[in-house]
């Protein structure tokens, strides 16, 4: 009986690689086993909205009493900690980062881990593959009821490296009636529908005024996704101190309502 070949070294490397993927997605796959419903925020185009959505609607849910996690994916900008206005970052527990919260919501940024602000991030994408993946095994995500994840924007490395390591339920399209923005976010369901994931529907932000309205139901009509809801241009966003929903009754009804049309589409996708 031969003996078995002896593998080259090129071989070898690429064995243990794959060992090591496997290793870092199993630490993942336990790291975010507590979790209940796991909930994208996209977009094709940047500065439609996606963080302002993303906060709103995490603070919405834990205002109802829900336990709630928000994600900042976006390493290259990461604004969801200016918008919450937190600035205590995490606390190490062990092996693990405990998020500091606000407003009800645990955060986890790599705003944390800046010096300043102000400097850009330049990261090539294995870079920001590894970052995001990092934040998820070392991060105590606890058990919430929800984990709301802020996606940079685009259809290539960091929010492709989110579909396929968090195994998110569905996402929540953001679009402004542009359209231009409403081309990039078709781009963006298309992507989700090849990933085989599921669109929880399309909120239209920016609605009404110098922008228009309509673009994104229309978007949610010609792609057969539901319509959650619009979220009109307003003053109440420009307040540097509260999200918006906790600080304008007209702001706050907006993202109630868009609140409650995601539950039941999160219900509907369970039946």
């Amino acid at each position: 009986m031969s003996s078995p070949r002896k593998l080259t070294p090129q071989e070898e490397a690429r064995l243990a690689q794959v060992r090591a993927n496997f290793q870092e997605r199993r630490r993942i796959s336990q790291s975010l086993e507590g979790i209940g419903t796991r909930i994208g925020v996209y977009s094709g185009k940047g500065g439609v909205g996606k963080t302002t959505v993303a906060t709103n609607i995490s603070v919405t849910l834990a205002a109802q009493e829900n336990k709630v996690s928000l994600f900042d994916c976006d390493i290259d900008c990461p604004n969801v900690t200016r918008v919450l206005r937190i600035s205590e970052g995490p606390v190490q527990n062990g092996d693990k980062l405990v998020p500091p919260a606000r407003f009800g919501v645990n955060v986890m940024s790599m705003a944390f881990f800046q010096d300043n602000e102000e400097e850009a991030i330049v990261w090539r994408g294995p870079m920001i593959h590894n970052a995001i993946n990092q934040f998820l095994h070392s991060t105590d995500w606890g058990s919430p009821d929800y984990m709301i994840v802020d996606l940079p924007p685009g259809t290539s490395d960091a929010p492709l490296t989110v579909m396929q390591t968090i195994n998110l339920d569905g996402f929540v399209i953001v679009t402004t009636p542009h359209e231009l923005a409403v081309l990039d976010a078709k781009r963006s369901i298309n992507m989700i529908k090849k990933m085989n994931l599921k669109v929880y529907g399309i909120v239209e932000n920016l609605s009404g005024g110098v922008f228009g309205t309509g673009g994104g139901e229309a978007l949610a009509e010609e792609m057969t996704v539901p319509f959650l809801g619009a979220l009109s241009m307003s003053a109440d966003y420009m307040n540097s101190k509260l999200p918006a929903s906790l600080e304008s009754k007209s702001v706050g009804a907006e993202f109630t309502a868009i609140t409650e049309n995601l539950k039941r589409q999160i219900i509907a996708s369970k039946s």
